[in-house]
């Protein structure tokens, strides 16, 4: 039996890393030399150090690009762009799979696509995570809601002078579906904000949306 149909065999999963490659080929005297050459024919797929997915032949399944994010860097949730694209908030159809993370800002280009990392403080990361399930695997994303604040927060292009310069931003630059945005404002979330972020920023920004949408 070929090496990588032995390694297909007993992994599962599209995404593996390399405890799991070196302990089914605990027997083989070079192990790192016979991974080398998987990566060379293209059987596996080299995400970054330590982290894989099978190559297209060898493929049962599309693995998750999402679960993806949060493996390549950590801890890490899906958020900002992307989050906002897929949710519909933003027209836009973004590549660049966005992230936010306790650690440095990082970026990393990989064979399956761009992964983008912002960092923010440890007590405004976790608040309005959720565990998105799917067949392919879980992962952790933002509530729409939290991603356009961690957008809003993190665009140091954004320096709003009053909570009315946040008309432009939002229904023009950022062109927000209002009738989605309204789906997921509720005076509850908006409160939450205010305290987790503790930023004047985001102060204007919730000041803004329950004027504008008539939240008490």
């Amino acid at each position: 039996m070929r090496v990588i149909q032995n390694i297909r065999e007993k992994i599962n999963q599209e995404i593996f890393n390399h405890s799991q490659v070196l302990d089914i080929l605990r027997d083989y005297s070079k192990p790192r030399d016979v991974i080398s050459n998987l990566l060379k024919r293209g059987d596996i797929i080299r995400i970054r150090k330590g982290l894989y997915v099978f190559g297209e032949f060898w493929r049962r399944n599309q693995f998750n690009r999402e679960l993806l994010a949060n493996l390549i860097y950590g801890p890490s949730i899906i958020s900002l762009d992307y989050l906002l694209s897929n949710s519909g908030l933003i027209p836009e159809s973004v590549s660049t799979i966005t992230s936010i993370t306790t650690g440095r800002s990082r970026t990393f280009d990989t064979p399956v696509g761009r992964y983008s990392y912002k960092q923010i403080n440890k007590n405004r990361f976790s608040f309005g995570a959720e565990l998105q399930k799917t067949e392919t695997g879980s992962y952790l994303a933002a509530n729409p809601l939290k991603a356009l604040a961690d957008k809003i927060y993190l665009d140091k292009r954004f320096k709003p002078t009053s909570p009315s310069s946040y008309a432009g931003y939002l229904f023009e630059d950022l062109r927000i579906d209002e009738q989605i945005l309204m789906e997921y404002l509720n005076k509850e979330k908006i409160a939450e904000l205010d305290k987790i972020y503790s930023s004047r920023k985001i102060k204007w920004f919730t000041r803004f949306i329950k004027k504008e949408f008539q939240i008490e």
